[in-house]
């Protein structure tokens, strides 16, 4: 076991949180793992503060991929990756979520015939449209072992059939969210930002489709603007720069934007907020698990747990759908609320009674052996 290595390649903030209880199991046991960064997202405070927050080590490489276009990103990732894989020759590569990191990364190890472990597997909202469902959909189908983070994500991928072993896991998104609870209650974020509980909304809009599309992005913002309540906006680089270049201002009374903030000191805004609207897959878990209803800004989500369970709303970029939604969310927020009592965390697998991180460690090395 000693002698075994394994490679972890990740290159967006959601991808580095994800990969956190992989990583101190992976140390925990004395196993010998090379990280590589593909530097999709390169600003500090959508990558290299994680590192420090959380202490886990510093990548061993960083392939300075940054910004560009799609094909730009999955073709210099792969040429990249490629040398650093045959330098490293790992037993398995370990590569979590739906980024064009994932795609690559999981193309050039499927290409040199290394055992492919894929996190997050078997997501889906069936919306070709995304960028992040083609890939999920190419990664899944290329890996050796699919860990999935609910139960509804295995059905997904015994209805297509894929060739790899499907487990179910549960989220390693959800064990940071509980390692974090010390750290999230300790923020002062609301404080600094003097907020009041309950008093204020959060906003998150980084997806392709919604701010690279003028049209799209300016009944976003004006329907938030409209919702009747302070909101809060942590813009993503990609939106900021997005903004300047159509010349959208968000500058309003009840909107105050910050730049990206740390992992615990969003988990505190989330949590102390009456309601996030977020076009994010992760954030919609996060703000499930924080208890806070969620307003997506998507018309389909893979995350359909949520919805069912009844504390998360799908509008689209509907600026009547969302104003209303919201509103409707306000009006009603103790009814809505109450219904996190009545659901059970899908994203744990309760039967193995096991951290998801030390499930996927145990079935990777059972594979290999």
């Amino acid at each position: 076991m000693a002698c075994m290595r394994f490679v972890l390649v990740f290159g967006t903030r959601p991808q580095i949180i994800k990969s956190v209880p992989i990583i101190c199991e992976l140390l925990r046991r004395s196993l010998d793992m090379d990280i590589i960064h593909t530097g999709q997202h390169y600003d500090k405070l959508m990558s290299d503060i994680f590192f420090k927050i959380f202490s886990i080590p510093y990548p061993k490489a960083n392939l300075g991929v940054g910004s560009g276009s799609q094909g730009y990103q999955v073709g210099e990732i792969i040429i990249k990756l490629e040398k650093a894989l045959l330098e490293s020759e790992p037993d398995a590569v370990i590569v979590p979520g739906d980024t064009n990191s994932a795609l690559a990364s999981a193309i050039i190890t499927a290409k040199l015939r290394i055992p492919l472990i894929h996190i997050e597997a078997g997501a889906r909202c069936y919306d070709m449209s995304m960028q992040e469902e083609i890939n999920r959909r190419i990664i899944d189908h290329i890996s050796s072992i699919l860990f999935c983070v609910s139960k509804n994500c295995v059905n997904n991928l015994m209805q297509e059939g894929v060739p790899g072993r499907i487990i179910f896991s549960g989220d390693t998104m959800y064990e940071v969210f509980e390692m974090s609870s010390k750290n999230i209650a300790e923020s002062d974020i609301v404080e600094r930002l003097n907020l009041e509980p309950r008093e204020y909304a959060v906003l998150t809009l980084h997806r392709e489709e919604n701010v690279e599309n003028v049209d799209r992005l300016f009944k976003v913002l004006g329907a938030v603007k409209s919702i009747g309540k302070k909101v809060v906006f942590p813009i993503h680089p990609r939106t900021k720069k997005k903004l300047l270049e159509f010349k959208l201002s968000v500058k309003c009374d009840h909107i105050v934007t910050v730049d990206p903030l740390d992992y615990f000191s969003m988990m505190r805004l989330i949590r102390d907020s009456i309601l996030v609207l977020t076009d994010s897959g992760g954030l919609q878990k996060e703000a499930f698990w924080s208890k806070v209803p969620c307003v997506t800004l998507r018309d389909r989500t893979e995350w359909v747990e949520t919805v069912q369970a009844g504390v998360n709303f799908l509008t689209g970029t509907n600026p009547n759908r969302i104003i209303e939604t919201c509103r409707y969310i306000m009006s009603n927020y103790e009814v809505i609320a109450s219904k996190f009592k009545l659901v059970n965390n899908p994203y744990l697998n309760k039967e193995l009674d096991k951290a998801p991180s030390k499930i996927i460690i145990d079935e990777i090395l059972k594979f290999i052996a």
